[in-house]
Order: C-alpha cells, then structure tokens, then sequence
C-alpha cells in the first residue's frame, strides 16, 4: 500500500478471562511506524480502560519495541508524542513487549490490512462521508498482540 499510505492498525487482545478482542481501525494516510505506535495506543488505552493491572505486548514492529524498552531513543519528532503518550500509558500497568515476526502476528497484520483497504475505499467516496471516523471493530485481537491480565 505503500510508505507513507493508506493505513489500519489491528489489534488483538487475550484478556485473562479466556476472550479474545480484535479491533480494526482505518488511521488514514501514514507511515508504517506512526501506524504501529498507533496500534500500541489503541492495546493500552483498551487495557487501561478494562483496569488491567498488566499486558504483555506481542508486535513485529522492530522500532516500537526497541524504543519502548529503551534501547533506542524516539528522536523522530513524527513519532515522540505517540512514544511519550505510550510510555506515560504504561505507567499505569505492568508492561511489557516483545518482538516476534511478521508470521507470528499474521491476525493482527490481517486485521490492519483489511482496515487500510477498507479505509482506503471509504477515502474515494463523496466527502459526505468521514472515513477516519468509520471504523471496523469486532470481538478478535490486537496488532501488536497483546495479552491482558486484570
């Protein structure tokens, strides 16, 4: 879809009670990291909501998890409120994340693809209609993963 394009963000969430959550969201045009850090906001807005006391966090996005356990710095000014809004979320849990590949994040790659083709198509309509406010969401998983322990 190209970088920066079209983008969804797909989340899925294990809570620890055995349901599992999936949200698909259209995020408009941005770059795959602004898209990734996206998807990581929408697992911990989602955990912190439920009052979750931890969440571990699956994503194969390399540049999230580097920068969220401090091993590189955020010094992309594109990308420092959402890592700043991330963290700030974090204190909240007992957080942590995990790199794992593409292949092992495959629901939530899905769910974000189909959300960006999705949100694409609502894009060529008349303006009448808001596509950043249409949004998919359905009970499944979070891109990154992530598992939810109230």
């Amino acid at each position: 879809m190209g970088n920066p394009g079209p983008a969804g963000i797909g989340v899925v969430i294990h809570e620890a009670t055995g349901r599992k959550v999936r949200i698909a969201k259209w995020v408009g045009r941005q770059d795959n990291n602004v898209a990734e850090y996206l998807a990581l906001l929408e697992a911990l807005q989602y955990a912190v909501a439920l009052k979750a006391r931890a969440i571990h966090v699956y994503s194969d996005s390399e540049v999230v998890v580097r920068q969220m356990t401090g091993k590189y710095r955020c010094r992309s000014p594109r990308l420092y409120s959402l890592h700043w809004t991330c963290r700030k979320l974090t204190r909240a849990l007992e957080f942590s994340i995990t790199h794992v590949p593409r292949a092992r994040n495959a629901e939530a790659n899905h769910l974000a693809t189909s959300a960006a083709r999705r949100g694409q198509d609502l894009s060529e309509l008349p303006s009448v209609v808001d596509p950043v406010s249409s949004t998919l969401a359905a009970p499944a998983e979070l891109a990154p993963s992530a598992e939810l322990h109230p």
